[in-house]
């Protein structure tokens, strides 16, 4: 490592021992607190005031500043809170998890399923709490820029899921893993809701926007189920899991439409949970192209009412 990720390896490894040393609530409530007061500050809070813009026009100043600020909120918790997941279990009060929507989970019988969500609420939580429900689910993820960082997060994940389960990188070797694995019959989560380049257009709060179409592909190769679910919130530390009915594959016979259909309509489900609660997405991201932001409105036909 460089010096510079070696600093960023020690400081990421003493936030998540000092975030480790509270309880589960504290820690939540901690990285919340830090992050709301210096995230709307820093230079990319700039890109989500823009993203809220072109997306939610309807919204005004004050209420994209209200947005942004619980952004940062929900990242800091999340944060926060992800020492914790490996301690934290199905709870009717306090810190611990909820699941809504089990009987999909149920349904699901042997082979190969694959699970669709966004950075919504805390994101991370998602493995842990299907775990315990008896699902365990690999992941593809986006690999950190620091590979010592990268390594203490993958090791969290997979303490949360009490197991040694494969993850898959994102690029072309961890999609040749991701495929082999369901082949085998395995399970694979995928936050879908960043920007990618070499993906596909599709419509985003009725805005184009570059979309991987992983999942969708991945899905139509197998036939296999494609479920959407979030994990929202509800309290420091306090998570619920939402699993939706599976999402219908399209039978057109033309491949390439039938992703495309497929992938928009996992779009769909995306933007009613981010409009449901906007300050539980990460807007930081860059999801749609420059052009688009600097004038959305040429490019709002067929947006949603």
């Amino acid at each position: 490592m460089t010096l510079q990720q070696k600093i960023e390896f020690y400081a990421a490894r003493l936030a998540l021992a000092v975030f480790s040393h509270l309880s589960p609530a504290r820690a939540s409530n901690f990285g919340g607190a830090i992050t709301r007061r210096i995230g709307p500050l820093l230079p990319v809070s700039r890109v989500a005031d823009r993203n809220l813009q072109a997306a939610m026009p309807e919204c005004s100043a004050e209420r994209r500043r209200a947005i942004i600020r619980a952004v940062w909120d929900n990242l800091g918790r999340t944060i926060g809170e992800l020492p914790h997941l490996a301690t934290l279990d199905v709870s009717a009060t306090g810190p611990g998890f909820e699941l809504v929507g089990a009987e999909h989970l149920n349904a699901l019988g042997d082979g190969p399923a694959i699970f669709v969500s966004a950075h919504f609420g805390n994101w991370e939580a998602f493995p842990p709490i299907a775990a315990r429900a008896g699902i365990l689910a690999s992941s593809v993820y986006r690999a950190a820029a620091n590979p010592g960082v990268d390594a203490l997060i993958l090791a969290l994940r997979r303490a949360g899921v009490r197991a040694d389960i494969p993850m898959f990188p994102k690029g072309a070797s961890g999609a040749r893993a991701a495929y082999a694995h369901l082949a085998r019959g395995g399970r694979l989560g995928m936050v879908v809701d960043q920007k990618l380049n070499d993906g596909i257009e599709a419509r985003l709060f009725g805005l184009p926007a570059m979309t991987a179409p992983a999942a969708a592909a991945f899905a139509l190769k197998f036939r296999c189920p494609l479920i959407p679910g979030r994990v929202d919130r509800i309290g420091p530390a306090r998570l619920r899991l939402t699993i939706e009915p599976k999402l219908d594959l399209p039978t057109t016979g033309d491949r390439q439409a039938d992703i495309a259909a497929l992938t928009q309509a996992i779009n769909d489900r995306l933007e009613a949970w981010i409009r449901q609660s906007p300050g539980a997405w990460l807007w930081l991201h860059r999801r749609w192209p420059r052009e688009v932001i600097a004038d959305p409105t040429p490019h709002q036909r067929g947006a949603k009412k």
